[in-house]
């Protein structure tokens, strides 16, 4: 049985996540976010522990993340960077190793041609923390794991494939359930992808940009 903190338990893909590892494992679950009460319907699970809180405390999340074996981080934003510094040093407060989290596509530099420009002028804002990000995850010493999915569907499939930095990019969009299902494998073996950075994306979605958008 593992025990895993999920750090913004109220976005849509820790939320898929969550109930796949409440319905196919018999792992407990500590979910940090805030507003706790968003997510009240887990209040009464003897294997979830919601915890109200906000991950720029520091010491409030390194004390989350006690007696966890995993920390799988959902976080985002223009200041990714902060949060994750955060988060990084509550895992080393806490002594925890091993991190899973959400990146974005672009983060490395990776997606290449029309479709790199065209992620580039939609989220270059956004960019820079994920950039950084990734740079004080790598240098920190942890086992991580870098989630770069492509621009994310709602749609009702695990439809996906694995890219590496050395790949380079591939495709344009992938459904959120398709990440969640990584990262459900991943937490179920984290000695896979250890120290890695990976693309998700659904094969054959190649284009100059998301053929829904």
């Amino acid at each position: 049985m593992t025990k895993i903190l999920i750090l913004g338990a109220h976005g849509a893909m820790a939320q898929l996540l969550t109930q796949r590892l409440l319905n196919e494992t018999r792992d407990t679950l500590v979910l940090f976010l805030r507003n706790a009460a968003r997510l009240n319907q887990y209040a009464d699970d003897p294997r979830v522990t919601l915890v109200d809180g906000d991950v720029h405390d520091t010491a409030a999340v390194a004390e989350a993340m006690a007696g966890v074996d995993v920390v799988y981080s959902n976080l985002g934003g223009e200041d990714l960077d902060v949060q994750t510094q955060s988060v990084v040093d509550a895992m080393q407060q806490a002594h925890q190793t091993r991190l899973i989290y959400i990146s974005s596509l672009g983060a490395h530099h990776e997606v290449p041609g029309k479709f790199g420009e065209w992620n580039e002028r939609m989220i270059g804002a956004y960019l820079p923390a994920f950039r950084k990000t990734s740079e004080l995850v790598e240098k920190s010493g942890l086992t991580y794991t870098e989630i770069r999915p492509a621009w994310l569907t709602d749609n009702d499939e695990v439809d996906y494939e694995v890219t590496t930095l050395a790949d380079g990019f591939k495709g344009t969009e992938v459904s959120r359930q398709s990440v969640a299902d990584f990262a459900l494998k991943v937490i179920n073996d984290p000695s896979t992808y250890q120290n890695t950075s990976v693309g998700l994306d659904k094969a054959g979605t190649d284009g100059d940009q998301p053929s829904w958008y």
